[in-house]
């Protein structure tokens, strides 16, 4: 759809703003929820970076230009009143002012489900582990030990996972899984590799 008829149909409300939902485009977590008018929709569109109207500052507020937490744009949807934005987005750093990915922490209920999310979620933590060190963090150690050490891991973990698969050990299986995805996932940050990157060639082998 044209960026100028998308935008003739949007509802802005009486003060010319419109409810923002933003998710993870990999994970479809909720990470936080603003408020767009139509230069700030317009602006999104036109650069693929997301930008907000803060109502408390009166102006565009173009997400992470102070922080550096950026979010780019992957997608974007409206329902079907026309009155609330969906966008997807690629979360550089967290969305939360707090310091937290997502704004929604705090829980009030869940059910005792497997987060479809953890993978990105490790790998988001391991990369935090380089950008802001911590003392006595084994993904430290490994990061600054370099790529050596992490390739002989990552071969120490394959090792492990064909012997338990070969022994018929389920749980020592899923274990030795475990360790491996984590120190596969360590290997890619310490390389520059991306989530997307690797979703983007599952997705080729797919089709």
């Amino acid at each position: 759809m044209e960026a100028e008829k998308f935008l003739n149909e949007i509802k802005f409300d009486e003060k010319g703003l419109i409810v923002a939902v933003t998710q993870d485009y990999i994970t479809n977590e909720v990470l936080m929820v603003a408020y767009m008018n139509r230069e700030a929709l317009a602006t999104t569109l036109k650069e693929k970076r997301v930008c907000y109207f803060s109502r408390s500052r009166n102006c565009l507020w173009r997400k992470g230009e102070t922080s550096g937490h950026v979010q780019y744009l992957k997608g974007l949807c409206y329902d079907c009143d026309a009155d609330a934005i969906l966008l997807k987005v690629e979360q550089v750093g967290n969305a939360c002012h707090t310091g937290a990915y997502s704004c929604f922490f705090n829980k009030v209920f869940e059910e005792d489900i497997a987060d479809k999310g953890i993978i990105n979620k490790v790998y988001c933590q391991i990369k935090d582990r380089k950008d802001n060190p911590k003392e006595g963090s084994y993904t430290n150690y490994l990061l600054n030990e370099g790529l050596d050490k992490i390739l002989k891991k990552v071969g120490e973990e394959t090792s492990e996972v064909i012997i338990a698969a070969k022994n018929k050990d389920k749980e020592e299986l899923i274990y030795e899984i475990c360790d491996l995805i984590y120190h596969s996932l360590v290997l890619m940050v310490n390389e520059e590799v991306t989530l997307d990157e690797l979703k983007k060639e599952l997705t080729k082998r797919h089709r």
